[in-house]
C-alpha cells in the first residue's frame, strides 16, 4: 500500500464568464467533445475534500448548513438561481439551483444529491481521517455521496467554463437528510421531479464503477411492546416480560426475510426495560424492510402492521410503512442507460448496470413517478457508511465527463 499523502489545496483557476456566450450551439458534437476545457482530477478532489472536510451530520441541522452555506454561495458565483428552503424538524435547508440558461417552465434534468453523512462530529480526528494512499481516498461520507455531490457541481461548473449552454434545461436539488430518508425533503424532491424530463442520481457508483437501473423500496417501522412490571426476584410470576415477548417478534419478523423473492427484513435497534431486577414492562423495536416491487411491498407491509402478541397479557403496536416506493428497470430508464453507455465508450470505459439494489435513495421518488431515473453516477469506490469509506481517484475524471456528456446531450 502506498504512503498516506496529503491533498492537494483548491487549484486556481480562470475567473469564471460572468454571463454565458451568445449565440452558443447548446447541441455539442463528438468532435467538439475533445475541444472542452481540460477537466483537473486534482481540483475535483480538491473540491470533494473541502465538502468533506465539513461534517454533516443528518440530525444536525445547523452543522449541514454550514455546508449549504458554501454549496449556495459557490452557485450563485456559477450564476446560478438559487433557492434555499429553509430546514425543519431540526433538518438542514434544501437548497434548489436552475442552471443559468433555459426556460424555468420547461421540462428539463434533475441533478440530485444530498450533503449529510451518518457520520458523527469528530469522526474527522478520530475515525476518519481524510487521506490518501495511492489511487484510494478516505473520508467520511466521501463516498456516500459527498463526491458524487461535488462532482455534479464540478459537471455544471466545467460547462460554464466552456462557455456553453445545454439542450435541456438544468435544476439541482442538494438534499439535507437523505440518509434518514428524506423525511422533510420529499415533497420538493417530487415536486421538482413533475417538473423533470429525467433525473440524474449522484449517489455512488457500485460493484466497480457500475450505475444503478433499479432500487428495492424502503420500509421503517416502529414496534411497541407493553408487558407488566414486577419485581424479578419476589413476584417474578406477576411479571410479564415485554422482552420475553420482543423475542418472540423479532423472530416472527425475521423469518420474513426471503433472499429468493429478495425481501429482507431487519431489526435494527432494540430498547427497553427500567432495571435488571424488573421484569421489564416495555420494549420498543426499530424494522428496516426492503422489498424490489410494489405487490411485495403491500404484502410485506400488512403482514408486519398486522403483528400481534403472542403473550395474550402484553400488547403490541406496530406503526410505519414504506418510506421509498421501489422501482425497476423500465423500458424508459433501460434507454436512458443506454445512452450513458454510449457515451461512456467515448470516454474509454465499459458502463455496465447493477439492475437492482437494496439501498434507497431520493431516485426512488423520482422514478416512482415515471421520470427516467439514472442514479450512482459519482465516485467508484466503497465502504458507504463504514469505517474504510473510500472512493478511487481514478474514477473521478470518467465520472464526471460521463455527467457533463449526460448533460450536454440528452433532449
Amino acid at each position: 500500500m502506498a504512503a498516506a499523502t496529503s491533498l492537494p489545496a483548491v487549484t486556481p483557476r480562470a475567473k469564471l464568464p460572468s454571463s454565458l456566450c451568445s449565440g452558443t450551439d447548446p447541441a455539442m458534437t463528438d468532435a467538439t467533445a475533445s475541444n472542452l476545457p481540460f477537466l483537473d482530477a486534482d481540483e475535483i478532489l480538491a473540491g470533494i475534500t473541502r465538502w468533506v472536510e465539513i461534517e454533516t451530520p443528518s440530525h444536525d441541522g445547523a452543522a449541514v448548513n454550514t455546508l449549504v452555506d458554501m454549496v449556495e454561495r459557490d452557485l450563485r458565483r456559477l450564476g446560478a438561481r438559487v433557492d434555499r428552503i429553509p430546514g425543519r424538524d431540526g433538518f438542514g435547508d434544501v437548497l434548489e439551483a436552475e442552471a443559468p440558461w433555459g426556460d424555468p417552465d420547461e421540462k428539463g434534468i434533475l441533478v440530485l444529491g444530498h450533503l449529510d453523512t451518518v457520520h458523527p462530529i469528530g469522526a474527522l480526528a478520530t475515525t476518519h481521517r481524510v487521506r490518501r494512499e495511492g489511487d484510494t481516498v478516505f473520508g467520511p461520507g466521501i463516498y456516500d455521496m459527498k463526491a458524487g455531490s461535488f462532482m455534479g457541481y464540478y459537471a455544471l461548473q466545467h460547462i460554464i467554463r466552456s462557455g456553453r449552454t445545454t439542450p435541456l434545461p438544468i435544476r439541482f436539488l442538494y438534499i439535507p437528510e437523505e440518509e434518514v430518508g428524506s423525511p422533510t425533503s420529499r415533497a420538493r424532491i417530487e415536486a421538482a421531479a413533475r417538473k423533470a424530463k429525467y433525473a440524474l442520481v449522484l449517489e455512488p457508483a457500485r460493484d466497480g464503477n457500475k450505475c444503478v437501473t433499479g432500487r428495492k423500496g424502503v420500509g421503517r417501522f416502529e414496534m411497541r411492546i407493553t408487558g407488566r412490571a414486577a419485581h424479578a426476584g419476589m413476584r417474578h410470576q406477576d411479571g410479564r416480560s415485554a422482552i420475553r415477548e420482543a423475542a418472540h417478534q423479532i423472530l416472527a419478523i425475521e423469518a420474513m426475510t426471503d433472499y429468493a423473492t429478495g425481501v429482507t427484513t431487519n431489526v435494527g435497534l432494540i430498547s427497553g426495560g427500567s432495571g435488571v431486577n424488573v421484569v421489564p414492562a416495555q420494549c420498543h423495536l426499530d424494522i428496516d424492510l426492503r422489498v424490489p416491487t410494489p405487490e411485495l411491498a403491500d404484502s410485506v407491509t400488512a403482514r408486519i402492521l398486522g403483528l400481534t402478541a403472542q403473550d395474550p397479557d402484553c400488547v403490541v403496536e406496530v406503526s410505519g410503512g414504506m418510506n421509498r416506493p421501489p422501482y425497476g428497470k423500465s423500458a424508459e430508464i433501460a434507454h436512458l442507460f443506454a445512452q450513458a453507455r454510449a457515451l461512456a465508450a467515448e470516454i474509454g470505459y465499459d458502463l455496465q448496470d447493477v439492475p437492482l439494489t437494496g439501498g434507497g435513495s431520493d431516485g426512488n421518488f423520482t422514478a416512482a413517478l415515471g421520470v427516467p431515473t439514472l442514479d450512482g453516477l459519482g465516485a467508484d469506490g466503497r465502504g458507504a457508511h463504514a469505517l474504510d469509506e473510500q472512493i478511487r481517484y481514478s474514477s473521478l475524471v470518467p465520472n464526471t465527463r460521463l455527467i457533463v456528456r449526460l448533460l450536454e446531450t440528452l433532449r
